[in-house]
């Protein structure tokens, strides 16, 4: 049987790493990583899973659903309330781009730092 991977961490690049950790902290309530600053910042589950955001010189962010500087990747979130948790990622600085593929289903945002992810009841 081969070897299982366990998930420990995922890492955004951004621009400022204390503005995306904030965002992302309002939003999902994780605690900021002690040692957290200006190159690396870190939000953390309570079963050990880190949330990291690394300072890239120069960043782009991504241009979702435009492919010319593409996604890299996205961020799912389950919340109990679309409507609600849509009103608080705006209120935390997140857009909410004019496609939206999900229909009734998921709604699609980007962070301050351009990452798409999304939301969806469940």
């Amino acid at each position: 049987m081969p070897a299982k991977l366990k998930l420990t961490a995922i890492n955004l690049d951004c621009p400022d790493t204390r503005a995306l950790a904030a965002f992302y902290q309002q939003a999902t309530g994780l605690e900021l990583a002690p040692g957290s600053g200006d190159d690396f910042a870190g939000l953390v589950r309570e079963d050990g899973l880190w949330i990291g955001f690394q300072r890239v010189d120069d960043y782009q962010a991504p241009r979702w659903p435009d492919q010319r500087v593409p996604q890299q990747f996205h961020l799912d979130f389950a919340v109990d309330d679309l409507d609600e948790a849509e009103a608080l990622v705006l209120e935390l600085g997140a857009a909410k781009p004019e496609f939206q593929p999900g229909g009734d289903r998921w709604r699609v945002f980007t962070d301050p730092a351009g990452h798409p992810f999304c939301l969806a009841e469940g």
